[in-house]
């Protein structure tokens, strides 16, 4: 068996309360070792021991129709050796001087041989029982809708869809028609110096040729007149 520490603790805490104890030891009922606190002696073979002392005295408590086991008190040249049933699975003994109190040992012994039982009764609970494991809850199904509540709620309209390509640009609008200028003659001279030709200047020279030329007209005619007159 491990050595169980809050087993350690109470004897530390008796032998404290009992100052003529020489040492203390608790060993399950088949002698194997749990905790132990005596200085200046082999715990093994004390516990081994008190197994065989402990199984005599079960037999003897039995066989004389006393019960089962208590406590078994051995009193020597030197001191006592005093061992309690702690539960149904071990055994707390107590060494002890001569001078010590029969009574006080008895009575502590009692009480820490029921401690030890309960330590180790829970240690044996916690043990077999297992730690609850938490299995995660599923969430729980959306509730439908009835169709009074489907009809009351506004439908929903779907976000409009982006362009596929990008976007269309307006046809540039038309250049203005050029206003139409006056029609140079081919005929008129261009200016040697730009290679242009000069309608304004084209036109009035023409204009003064032509009325020139029927102002000569009239003159020949008036002449011809005064010639046959």
């Amino acid at each position: 068996m491990a050595t169980q520490p809050e087993i350690q603790d109470e004897l530390r805490r008796l032998r404290a309360r009992v100052p003529q104890l020489t040492g203390a030891l608790a060993t399950g009922a088949n002698g194997g070792l749990l905790a132990q606190d005596i200085p200046g002696a082999e715990p093994r073979t004390v516990a081994a021991l008190v197994a065989a002392a402990h199984g005599t005295a079960v037999r003897l408590a039995d066989g004389t129709g006393q019960g089962a086991f208590r406590e078994l008190l051995v009193r020597g040249a030197d001191g006592h050796v005093a061992t309690f049933a702690a539960g149904g699975t071990a055994v707390l003994t107590l060494l002890a001087e001569d001078r010590v109190n029969v009574g006080r040992l008895l009575l502590e012994g009692r009480r820490s041989a029921a401690r030890v039982a309960h330590l180790l009764d829970t240690h044996a609970t916690t043990t077999a029982t297992p730690a609850p494991t938490t299995t995660p809850r599923a969430p729980a199904p959306a509730k439908p809708r009835s169709a009074k509540h489907a009809a009351a709620a506004p439908p929903t309209e779907p976000a409009p869809a982006p362009p596929a390509g990008p976007p269309a640009h307006s046809p540039p609008a038309p250049a203005p028609e050029p206003t139409p200028g006056p029609t140079a003659d081919p005929a008129d001279p261009a200016d040697p110096r730009t290679g242009t030709t000069h309608p304004a200047t084209t036109t009035n020279s023409t204009t003064t040729a032509t009325t020139h030329g029927t102002t000569t007209s009239a003159a020949h005619s008036n002449a011809r007149t005064s010639r046959d007159s």
